[in-house]
């Protein structure tokens, strides 16, 4: 077996010639023989005993090439590709095989994508926009609100209208065209007004009624809506039951320790929300100085990516999400028909990002090149236990569930990311 030839046919695309020797193949023949043996039925032979020779003599000598060829195939192609030194990054295509005899072996003609030519651009030096670090005044008030807003309750109104932010406790049916419609009734159902979740413009219409009043609430279900009631007017008869407000817990030390048991006062709570927030800040800012300046390098860097590598990487990522759909007892498919969507429309969301991702890849393995960065076998092992630890596990089945190649790779690209972020300045 070896690599006849190798010729850029295109972009990111060569075609390689194959050959596999008379002698390899006529193995693979019989190999092939062997495994289909007992099942082979000659007259004059017992089921199974019919030699290869008269096999052949019956069904011709080419009886066997197609599983001989499937036999020989793997090992072949990959040595041609080994010894091109070509760095393929999907299945061979375009196949075509003009001999194929075991006086005369194979020879295959095929095309392989390999991985892009890359030319990197600025890497270091960058400059980019640094966040704010500190909490201030106002991100602890906002926060302080929150938790009031958590910790509300809500208290019955009887002498006004309710308003946007109360919450109705209403009956409702839906009508199109005088008809009543499936999913358009509902009786004390609790709606806060002005969180969206019911057609646009009805809430508006509950704002300024009273306790038991009888009104219609007039709408147009959205284009994007189900299809039977799709762009369709409605009339919505509805009553109001209850309105309830909804009453927040006074800012005092008592609040204070209701919400959090390690402080006895507001001013500790908000000391220590501080602290809280100015961490959280600090490593958002830190996350988004490294995102920006590593956008900076996909864009200074040329590369035509292979759409098959972008196609994989949308593979992974729903794959992955299966995964975690799993983790909740929940089967992707099942997900899929209760959002009501194809697989093939639910990878488009991942499109994009496998793009980004690619690119973010492509240009941190070239920096790593660049910069002879390599992953030392105490980082390899230091990588193994943070592992083992976060997964509860030992250092040998970290060892033997976890490629070395995949934790010498994730090394690597820490480490490029490090040397873009550490040469750059913030602005």
């Amino acid at each position: 077996m070896a690599l006849k030839s190798s010729n850029k046919v295109d972009t990111n695309v060569y075609e390689i010639e194959v050959t596999v020797d008379a002698q390899t193949f006529a193995d693979a023949c019989k190999s092939a023989y062997m495994r289909q043996r007992k099942s082979i039925q000659l007259p004059g032979f017992r089921k199974g005993k019919a030699p290869m020779g008269m096999v052949e003599k019956a069904y011709g000598e080419a009886v066997f090439y197609e599983d001989a060829l499937e036999i020989v195939y793997p090992q072949a192609v990959q040595a041609a590709i080994d010894e091109a030194e070509l760095r393929v990054v999907d299945q061979p295509f375009d196949l075509d095989v003009p001999v194929m005899s075991k006086s005369e072996g194979v020879e295959m003609k095929m095309k392989v994508t390999v991985y892009p030519e890359v030319k990197l651009g600025k890497y270091k030096g960058l400059k980019a926009e640094y966040g704010e670090t500190e909490a201030t005044d106002d991100d602890v008030a906002e926060e302080l609100k929150n938790m009031q807003e958590r910790n509300s309750r809500l208290v019955s109104v009887e002498d006004r209208p309710a308003e946007m932010g109360d919450t109705a406790e209403i009956d409702f049916e839906g009508f199109v065209d005088g008809e009543a419609f499936d999913g358009g009734k509902g009786e004390n159902y609790p709606l806060e007004l002005g969180s969206g979740s019911f057609i646009p413009g009805f809430e508006e219409q509950v704002a300024g009624h009273n306790v038991d009043d009888e009104f219609d609430v007039n709408v147009t279900f959205p284009e994007e809506y189900q299809a039977d009631l799709a762009g369709k007017e409605a009339v919505f008869k509805c009553k109001i039951h209850e309105i309830k407000k909804k009453e927040l817990p006074e800012l005092d030390d008592e609040f204070a320790k209701d919400v959090d048991e390690e402080v006895e006062t507001l001013d500790e709570l908000k000391e220590k929300l501080t602290k809280q927030i100015s961490e959280k800040k600090a490593e958002d800012a830190k996350r988004e100085f490294e995102n920006a300046l590593i956008q900076q390098v996909i864009d200074n860097m040329e590369a035509e990516v292979p759409e098959c590598m972008n196609t994989q990487k949308v593979d992974e990522l729903v794959q992955d999400y299966g995964y975690r759909l799993q983790m909740q007892g929940i089967d992707i498919n099942t997900y899929l028909q209760y959002l009501g969507q194809s697989m093939d429309d639910f990878k488009k969301q991942f499109e994009d990002g496998a793009k980004q991702q690619v690119r973010v890849a492509i240009a941190l393995e070239e920096i790593a090149k660049a910069e002879n960065i390599e992953a030392t076998e105490e980082e390899i092992n230091a990588e193994v236990d943070k592992l083992a630890e976060q997964y509860g596990m030992d250092a040998e089945q970290i060892k033997a569930a976890v490629p070395i190649e995949q934790l010498e790779n994730d090394i690597k690209t820490r480490k490029a990311v490090d040397v873009v972020v550490d040469s750059a300045k913030k602005a």
